[in-house]
């Protein structure tokens, strides 16, 4: 269920807001709610090491097998490199 909440912004940071959800084709409804979600996840993972952002922002763009075949790779690349 949706509930309706008036927030008070300097007009600045809802312009910059605006903006920015426009530019990722979202809601700023719908990011004020994943930025709530993701206050609130972190804070239940207190005690877990910080995710950087970056890191959270590339979370899950690798197929889990690519994942794996970096080790692989990279083994063979140093084997081309350092063989006579």
């Amino acid at each position: 269920m949706n509930t309706k909440l008036t927030l008070k912004l300097e007009n600045s940071v809802i312009q910059q807001a605006k903006s920015y959800a426009r530019a990722h084709h979202i809601s700023l409804s719908k990011m004020i709610e994943i930025y709530f979600r993701e206050v609130a996840q972190e804070r239940k993972s207190r005690f877990s090491p910080p995710i950087s952002p970056l890191v959270r922002e590339l979370s899950g763009v690798l197929e889990e097998k690519a994942a794996i075949d970096w080790k692989k790779e990279y083994a063979e690349h140093l084997t081309r490199k350092h063989s006579p």
